[in-house]
């Protein structure tokens, strides 16, 4: 079976556009790191430029990632386009939401000191929420791919990584939750990150694996052994994302 490599570039106009978002959100995610370079001030804890460095970066690369992806995953030409359009969409959403507050001197997620923070805060939570319905779709129709078996596994994997991801990223926003709904909003704030290693490796094992995939089909390697190469670099993946779990939880 001959490995169904994909666009190289986006070959729609969704598609165009969510590569012409994610490519605004990483420049923002950049100029970011140039404010944080000028400006100065913490990297850790709940009100700091690391926030819109990594989520516009972050986001950018997952957004054009997805887009690059649903091309090879059994959906029909106007599910996947309206799929694309919310999640390119909410990435834009997340990201500002989160830049603003930053430009702001507060934080972002499980603010719940003013009825605008509040209001902020709820609509990323809102937002995450599409994220996993959206996401999660796509991830069930990547389990359907009829592509050869390495980008199969590496599709499979991908996604599931990107799962872990987001369940991780929503076990993060509702222990913060417990701990403002007990009335200790400084303590939510300094919990709240409890996963980040697991929650970073998770979002872009869908890029990593695909991409693996997507190389090796360019290599004189026949499918077999191509495939081989992906199962042993999921679960060298695996192995990573669960030492990130393990020292989240230490």
């Amino acid at each position: 079976m001959a490995l169904v490599r994909g666009p190289r570039v986006p070959g729609g106009r969704i598609e165009r556009i969510c590569w012409i978002a994610g490519l605004v959100l990483i420049a923002a995610g950049v100029f970011h790191l140039a404010v944080f370079a000028v400006a100065g001030g913490p990297w850790h804890g709940p009100v700091s430029w690391r926030k819109p460095i990594t989520f516009g970066l972050s986001f950018g690369l997952t957004l054009m990632t997805v887009a690059w992806l649903s091309a090879y995953l059994p959906l029909p030409a106007r599910r996947r386009g309206l799929l694309l359009a919310v999640f390119a969409v909410d990435c834009c959403v997340e990201v500002a939401g989160i830049t603003l507050q930053a430009w702001r001197g507060v934080p972002s997620h499980i603010n719940r000191e003013t009825a605008f923070d509040s209001a902020v805060s709820t609509v990323l939570a809102i937002g995450g929420g599409v994220l996993v319905v959206v996401l999660g779709l796509m991830s069930l129709a990547a389990f359907r791919a009829r592509v050869a078996p390495s980008m199969r596994v590496a599709l499979r994997a991908g996604f599931a990584s990107l799962l872990i991801g987001l369940v991780s990223g929503a076990a993060m926003i509702a222990r913060g939750v417990v701990e403002v709904n007990g009335g200790d909003q400084q303590r939510a704030y300094e919990v709240v990150g409890f996963l980040k290693p697991v929650h970073a490796m998770g979002l872009h094992g869908v890029l990593v694996l695909p991409a693996l995939a997507w190389l090796l089909s360019f290599t004189r390697w026949d499918e077999a052994r191509r495939t081989r190469a992906v199962v042993v670099a999921v679960a060298g993946y695996g192995a990573a994302t669960i030492a990130a779990l393990a020292y989240s939880l230490a």
